[in-house]
């Protein structure tokens, strides 16, 4: 990091540390337990990698690039001077988040272990910040404790119902032979459901522990009730209640998404979309399933874009509609996402593509007819908002649900996000 220098050293530490955990991934796949879900090096040296690259975007930001060509966010994240050694080992490698996470921005880190407030505004109805009175740090204790009964049921339910819907039930002959399209259909909503809970656990309880430590806290809402979701990496029910893709994608590992928009989706210069998702990929690893379920992804991303944004706006009003329009895009939201992420489960390229051939590829299908059917609305700049719209794992929840307290930005994406305008939100995407 020092010895590139400030103008490329994001760049260097990009292409080192993706690398290195791509020869870490490779090793740990082919070389020891190709299939197995181990507690090995591999998962600590994700979460580092993030550290280490969003880090190095950071300082670039701060100390080489201009006020005037960084996004408000950027702004807000910007480190001013290279940190110390000790500063740079306590944020990549502090026993809160070694093993799980989640990731949070170094200035965050800094002004927790530092002991200075910085939660001191909150967004107003009109969307301006207000001064908090300054308060006292409360207690994280009804915070971990509620976290910890969600891990103790999450845990519950994996051991007992997950083993019971397997997976690779999907792919099973004599299942495929005999079941009718609304059975298969049913069991693959299930299936990948009961394989939801493991992730609830392992990112809940990483946010206790990180809770329990006192870093997390964002403040009070506008009842004066502490908020401990600073750093927090899923929002279960709006995952379960997700009518949209985007939905589910907003609310699921949030801190993960938020990373692949500061280091990609923000500053691709093409296809935004296609390179993030092929950026998740590699980040999580060298199994040909992944690839499979992020490509797979670009496609259903883009046409639900497609769909919402040709065909919502009928079914707003009256409320009878909206809860129709609700039910059904509900129901093809969750088909779409498990159908989605099974290759992301099975990992392998052959069962994979039994799965898919057993349902004739007609999601993809479908995708690809509603990308070249459905016409493409253009932004001011002259670009087609399918990929000019700001990717939807990095767009949190708008200015309304932001009022009520579900956002999951940092505290310097609040301030900055707050202010930001339709025109500048899509602006900033080009750079």
């Amino acid at each position: 990091m020092i010895i590139a220098g400030v103008e490329s050293m994001h760049q260097c530490c990009f292409v080192f540390a993706l690398g290195y955990l791509t020869v870490c991934q490779i090793t740990r796949v082919y070389i020891f337990d190709y299939g197995q879900y181990s507690a090995d090096f591999s998962g600590p040296m994700m979460i580092i990698t993030q550290k280490i690259t969003s880090l190095a975007f950071e300082i670039h930001d701060g100390m080489f690039r201009k006020d005037e060509e960084l996004t408000p966010s950027q702004r807000g994240l910007a480190v001013r001077r290279m940190p110390s050694l000790l500063e740079y080992v306590s944020y990549t490698c502090n026993f809160m988040g070694i093993l799980a996470g989640p990731l949070c921005s170094y200035k965050d880190y800094i002004t927790f272990i530092e002991g200075r407030p910085s939660h001191m505004s909150q967004s107003s109805e009109n969307g301006k910040e207000e001064p908090q009175r300054e308060r006292a740090d409360p207690s994280p204790n009804a915070a971990v404790t509620e976290k910890l009964l969600v891990c103790g049921l999450s845990l519950l339910f994996h051991l007992t119902i997950s083993n019971m819907l397997p997976v690779e039930y999907n792919i099973d002959e004599h299942f495929q032979a005999t079941a009718s399209w609304p059975a298969k259909a049913t069991y693959l909503y299930v299936s990948l459901l009961a394989a939801r809970p493991k992730y609830y656990f392992a990112w809940t309880l990483a946010d206790a522990i990180n809770n329990a430590a006192g870093f997390g806290f964002r403040g009070y809402d506008r009842n004066g009730v502490a908020r401990w979701d600073l750093i927090s990496n899923l929002r279960i029910q709006q995952i379960e209640m997700s009518t949209s893709f985007k939905m589910f994608l907003d609310n699921w590992n949030i801190q993960t998404a938020l990373w692949l928009k500061r280091v990609c989706y923000e500053r691709a210069t093409f296809s935004p979309t296609t390179q993030t998702f092929f950026l998740s990929a590699i980040w999580h690893g060298v199994y040909p399933g992944y690839y499979l379920t992020f490509l797979t992804g670009v496609l259903m991303t883009l046409a639900a874009r497609a769909v919402r944004s040709n065909f919502r706006h009928y079914f707003i009003e009256p409320p009878q509609l909206k809860l129709f329009y609700d039910i059904i895009t509900w129901a093809a939201t969750q088909i779409t996402i498990s159908y989605t992420v099974v290759p992301f489960v099975l990992l392998s390229i052959k069962p994979s593509f039994t799965f898919y051939s057993s349902w004739y590829y007609c999601l993809h299908i479908c995708s690809i007819l509603v990308l070249l059917l459905l016409p493409v609305k253009k932004s001011p700049r002259g670009k087609s908002t399918q990929e000019n719209v700001p990717l939807s794992w990095a767009k949190k929840f708008d200015e309304r649900e932001n009022s009520l307290g579900q956002n999951s930005f940092s505290t310097t994406n609040n301030v900055c996000n707050q202010n930001q305008d339709a025109a500048s939100r899509h602006s900033s995407l080009t750079q």
